[in-house]
């Protein structure tokens, strides 16, 4: 039986990681988010009710889990408390579920400034304006400050009143817009002070004994593979590892203790932001498959990019991550379609490619090629059962499993936890 599973993205994001977080936690002790911050956004809908959550993991919701925010995070303490605030309205127990680790990074008002200034400013890459990379930036030139550096004794408001001016000079000097006040940074402190003091705790030590213990571990990334600062489509990609390698890594853990990895993907492809995209739709059938799937990013609000399941980025994706099962999410999206086609290569310059290119310009330059199954134009929201699918929808599920080389071990029929096929169960 698998211990410790960790479930991914393998494109670029909102693959329908919350669901798949929901459906297996039930049976861990722990659910532990790895990476990010509140730019990701987490749907998930249980009886009807839709929950969202950004920064929360999705195993919250189950009574016998306690979910972490591990260090490699950075945490905007409004966007947490908001969020805390809203799980506690429908009833969930928050502060008896959620640990806050000290080593996670805190994000502050002038992240977001400079984030939205950036992206007002020439070269646009798309991102969530939440201040994601400019936190991730003061990590890397050790001037953040970690959560636990906000119960220390020392004067930390002043520490931080020295990179607010810093800063300020910039957005004053160099991007021209209005600068942040000190006393809305101070209150963001205070807040963070007053409602994380009984969350933060040393999250690494306490894996370490569930890991001794034999505890069940599940780790939940957000966004996706694709996005990955090193081996995504750079430069449109997020600040940290969205891949299985940031585990470990952020988390403090061997990797040998991973049993499962887990990778998330649509049965098509979508991409909020800017970016390359080689099997985007533009035309009517990207429009249906946008309005089927009602695809909108769960946090910003912003239309998905629609387009086919491109084979040759999955298997990348697999082979970076060392997917052990693929989870296929949306598959009742393409019920209405009479053809739905794969992309099983690239051509590039002329020469055919079965790999991607590693930089965004050489992929913009990718002409997708195509091979086409029929649609199955029937019905299958809600269906549990492998048998019960239409055998074309089979048909399609299994030759995706053939040009990835993962087995499909759950198909997602519809939103509701409900609407699940089993393939294979990952926990017992």
């Amino acid at each position: 039986m698998s211990k410790r599973i960790v479930v991914l993205g393998s494109q670029w994001g909102d693959e329908g990681k919350g669901k798949i977080v929901d459906l297996i936690a039930h049976s861990s002790k722990y659910v532990v988010r790895f990476q990010g911050g509140h730019n990701a956004g987490h749907t998930l809908v249980i009886n009807g009710e839709k929950t969202i959550l950004h920064l929360i993991p999705s195993g919250i919701l189950h009574d016998n889990v306690m979910a972490i925010l591990a260090p490699g995070m950075v945490v905007s303490p409004q966007a947490l408390v908001t969020e805390m605030d809203e799980l506690i309205s429908k009833g969930v127990p928050v502060t008896k579920r959620l640990l806050l680790s000290d080593q996670a990074t805190l994000l502050l008002p002038y992240h977001i400034a400079i984030d939205k200034a950036r992206e007002q400013a020439k070269n646009k890459i798309g991102t969530t304006q939440r201040g994601i990379g400019p936190c991730y930036e003061d990590k890397v030139a050790r001037r953040a400050f970690k959560i636990g550096e906000l119960f220390a004794s020392k004067d930390i408001l002043s520490e931080i009143k020295e990179i607010l001016a810093y800063y300020n000079f910039m957005l004053e000097h160099y991007y021209k817009v209005d600068t942040v006040r000190f006393e809305d940074v101070q209150k963001e402190v205070e807040l963070a002070q007053e409602r994380f003091a009984g969350l933060v705790c040393e999250t690494t030590p306490l894996l370490h004994q569930a890991l001794d213990a034999d505890e069940q571990i599940l780790f939940e990334g957000a966004q996706g593979t694709l996005l990955d600062i090193d081996h995504g489509t750079y430069p449109y990609v997020t600040s940290s590892h969205t891949s299985a390698g940031g585990v470990p890594a952020s988390c403090g853990i061997s990797p040998r203790v991973l049993d499962e990895i887990l990778g998330v993907t649509k049965v098509y492809c979508t991409r909020v932001g800017s970016g390359p995209f080689p099997t985007e739709l533009t035309e009517e059938v990207g429009a249906s498959i946008q309005k089927q799937g009602q695809e909108f990013g769960a946090t910003t609000g912003r239309p998905r990019r629609c387009g086919w399941f491109d084979a040759v980025m999955a298997k990348h994706c697999a082979n970076i991550n060392g997917f052990t099962a693929l989870a296929m999410t949306k598959l009742d999206v393409l019920d209405h379609l009479a053809e739905i086609k794969i992309c099983t290569g690239y051509q590039y310059l002329g020469e055919h490619r079965a790999t991607p290119p590693n930089h965004a310009d050489a992929l913009e330059l990718c002409e997708p090629v195509y091979e086409t199954l029929p649609g199955w134009q029937a019905s299958t929201k809600g269906v549990q059962q492998w048998a019960a699918l239409p055998e074309k929808a089979k048909q399609y599920l299994q030759r995706l499993e053939e040009l990835v080389g993962v087995k499909i071990a759950i198909v997602s029929t519809g939103p509701d936890r409900e609407e699940t096929l089993w393939v294979k169960k990952l926990l017992d």
